[in-house]
């Protein structure tokens, strides 16, 4: 008699939580269904194209009606969340890829090169840009009692400064109540605080949490090797040596090259190098510069040097790439 009880309690408990669990799944996907469609009328309303910068500072609409070409980009810390579609980014040797639903956590700044992969005039990619604030992170994971585990662990060898993790309801009722903030611009600024505030804390309380508290611990406990990585970015076109970044970090050259490949998913050497490729593209698209004057202002003494490995990162050589790039620009008006 009283195995049967016990069993019949294990039954209930089970079902109990089946229930809970298949409430939970469904909130998720109406929360997801009611994101993507207050999307689609934000963007088919606006005059301007993607990005869509909004009246919240810091908060991006994005979308794209077909699969993209790679870009690249210098990524700051942000938040990256596909709604609707996918995209896919690297970071060094390592690919991140997130579907509907998922988010890409950036917490350290990193040269990345990426694309939307998944998308359609009828079901277009929709998704948001966030600044993520690491100063509110900090201080909201220093408050949270116990740190939840992850439920997928990233390998050890991929940048300890980028995860991908699945958004909870409570995650994308947030950003639902921000698009309607939209339609009220005059409560943003004293209700948006707050709800940032909120939508951070289920992100790190949620099913990734454990994955977003490793890239918070990760980056606050390197913040001498940050202030190096600053150093490099603001002095990416000097000759600026390993051991001097060492020392700025308050380590070994041997152990900075570790930590900062732990971090970035790249050496200091590679680092810089991609920095130096994304600011001369930059240049010679703003300015129209030749290759020799922009080869010598990121850094470079040979322009043939340069050239070589901008195809090797852009697939083309300065010259024809700008061009290429250019066209594209003039045939989108």
């Amino acid at each position: 008699m009283g195995n049967g009880l016990v069993l019949q309690f294990l039954a209930y408990s089970s079902h109990v939580h089946w229930c809970s669990m298949a409430i939970a799944k469904n909130r998720r996907a109406q929360c997801l269904n009611d994101l993507a469609q207050a999307l689609r009328r934000y963007t088919d309303s606006c005059a301007t194209t993607n990005p869509y910068l909004t009246a919240i500072e810091g908060f991006v609409v994005l979308r794209s009606d077909q699969p993209k070409l790679p870009s690249y980009r210098l990524f700051q810390p942000a938040l990256c969340i596909a709604v609707q579609g996918s995209k896919w980014a690297t970071f060094g040797d390592f690919r991140y890829e997130y579907n509907a639903g998922q988010a890409m956590v950036v917490t350290v700044e990193m040269p990345s090169r990426g694309a939307v992969s998944t998308a359609s005039p009828g079901e277009p990619f929709l998704g948001f840009a966030l600044v993520l604030d690491l100063a509110v992170l900090h201080e909201l994971a220093e408050q949270i009692p116990s740190q939840p585990k992850s439920e997928t662990h990233a390998s050890s060898a991929s940048p300890a400064g980028v995860c991908v993790i699945d958004l909870d309801a409570e995650v994308l009722d947030c950003l639902c109540r921000a698009m309607r903030m939209l339609e009220t611009p005059a409560a943003i600024p004293i209700l948006y605080p707050g709800l940032y505030r909120e939508l951070l804390y289920w992100l790190l309380t949620g099913s990734g949490g454990g994955q977003i508290l490793h890239t918070v611990v990760a980056s606050s406990r390197e913040n001498r090797l940050i202030a190096a990585i600053h150093e490099l970015k603001t002095r990416f076109a000097e000759a600026v040596r390993v051991d001097e970044l060492a020392t700025i970090a308050g380590m070994s050259s041997a152990t900075f090259h570790r930590h900062f490949k732990a971090i970035t998913g790249m050496s200091p050497l590679q680092y810089q190098k991609e920095l130096r490729l994304l600011a001369g593209r930059r240049l010679m698209l703003a300015s129209g510069s030749n290759v020799e004057t922009v080869a010598t202002k990121v850094g470079y003494e040979s322009a043939p040097q340069f050239s070589r490995e901008y195809a090797r990162m852009f697939g083309r050589p300065p010259r024809r790439d700008v061009r290429a790039l250019t066209e594209i620009v003039s045939e989108s008006f």
